[in-house]
């Protein structure tokens, strides 16, 4: 595989840095700057509409669903050329683009299509996910959230938790259990819900860093017209591999160990810099070509995509790199600061940043798959070993104690 840009790929990366070096700029966060939840959601907002008006949102989605029609790998040319400038593209912005939207175009009715994916696009809605439960974390599939048939209605009653930025989002996605007769992953069904729905109460939950990112939401009665199912009563498993496929596909940043090793170059060591210090050079070595490894993987399975294939559980393995290389490389960087990583100074906010990466990490190594479930699902379904005994198989949910 070639991992050269074409004719045609540099040609439109030459066209996204033109129009990035137009618009870009008066929408970044200056260094240092420090926003409120709502200004991120607003600036974050505006720049999503900054991209639709400009024809870069949702390049891969087909112009039949408001998209640019373009291909998988135009996609990751604009995301390298948008990394390079300091936006505001938090999960309020993601989880629509990259999961909502999904699942929606391919199991959502034209009328659901309409309603939700122009606006999303546009930045007018911002959605969060409501998957996890306390007793349902790793294993989605054992969610307890009931949602019982009411006339043109479903009533729904449970617990999600580790909910992001739902107390800024408009619509959630939601996966719940309509049926406990059948086996657990036979029994779910998947809908879209307005957040303001009476019943609905979003408590957000205080981080070791100080933010809350995360929520705990309950939903006591709340009432979702059988109009905001996606797909059918029973198929909201199929839905969720839709959403965790292009979540996991997505993972990843480019340039964070060139970052890296600028940051290193501006740490003071001795007579030089921590650049100089041959056990940093070869960490930072190392670092550099597991970067390059994910980078090409991502690639690898991005091309499957845009051929019609399905990665199946090899996504797994880049959500998997990303999570616990973001770790190690932001440990790394603490490494090389010293005793100023801890103790941040109030203008350097390069660490404050680097800071926030390491603690965001321990929490992305369970959010959307931990670690353990992901290499159980890489050896069974990639390499082929033994499944593990599974007490629950064929058992219906209602049966399981």
């Amino acid at each position: 595989m070639d991992f050269n840009d074409t004719k045609d790929e540099a040609a439109f990366r030459a066209e996204v840095k033109a129009w990035l070096a137009a618009h870009a700029p008066k929408h970044a966060i200056s260094p240092g700057q420090v926003l409120s939840d709502k200004e991120q959601v607003a600036r974050g907002k505006a720049w999503q509409r900054e991209k639709y008006d400009g024809g870069y949102a949702g390049i891969t989605l087909p112009r039949t669903l408001g998209g640019r029609g373009g291909t998988i790998i135009e996609a990751v040319v604009f995301d390298e050329e948008e990394g390079r400038y300091h936006l505001p593209k938090g999960p309020y912005i993601g989880i629509g683009l990259g999961m909502a939207l999904p699942v929606i175009g391919k199991h959502g009715t034209p009328q659901q299509i309409e309603k939700f994916v122009d606006a999303t696009l546009k930045g007018e809605l911002t959605w969060c996910q409501l998957f996890s439960e306390p007793s349902a974390g790793s294993d989605l599939a054992a969610v307890r959230t009931r949602a019982v048939k009411d006339g043109d209605d479903w009533v729904v009653n449970g617990q999600k938790v580790w909910s992001s930025w739902a107390h800024h989002s408009d619509w959630g996605i939601l996966v719940v259990r309509t049926d406990p007769g059948v086996v657990k992953h036979k029994g779910l069904t998947f809908f879209v819900v307005d957040m303001k729905s009476p019943g609905i109460e979003v408590r957000p939950i205080r981080q070791i860093s100080g933010a809350s990112d995360f929520n705990e939401t309950f939903l006591t009665d709340v009432r979702i017209p059988e109009t905001d199912m996606i797909g059918g009563v029973g198929e909201g498993w199929a839905c969720c591999m839709t959403v965790l496929m292009g979540e996991r596909l997505n993972q990843g940043e480019e340039g964070k160990i060139a970052s890296l090793m600028d940051y290193a170059a501006d740490t003071p060591a001795g007579a030089g810099t921590q650049l100089d210090d041959a056990s940093v050079k070869l960490s930072l070595a190392t670092a550099y070509a597991e970067e390059q490894a994910q980078n090409y993987l991502q690639a690898r399975l991005r091309t499957m995509v845009s051929r019609g294939e399905s990665p199946g559980a090899l996504a797994a393995m880049m959500k998997l790199s990303y999570a616990s290389r973001l770790q190690k490389t932001s440990a790394l960087a603490m490494e090389i600061r010293g005793a100023g990583a801890l103790a941040i100074e109030a203008d350097d906010s390069v660490t404050g940043e680097i800071w926030h990466d390491y603690i965001w990490a321990s929490a992305l190594r369970i959010a959307g798959g931990a670690d353990e479930v992901l290499r159980n699902q890489i050896a069974e379904r990639v390499l082929g070993m033994p499944g593990e005994m599974r007490a629950d198989k064929g058992v219906p949910f209602s049966e399981l104690k």
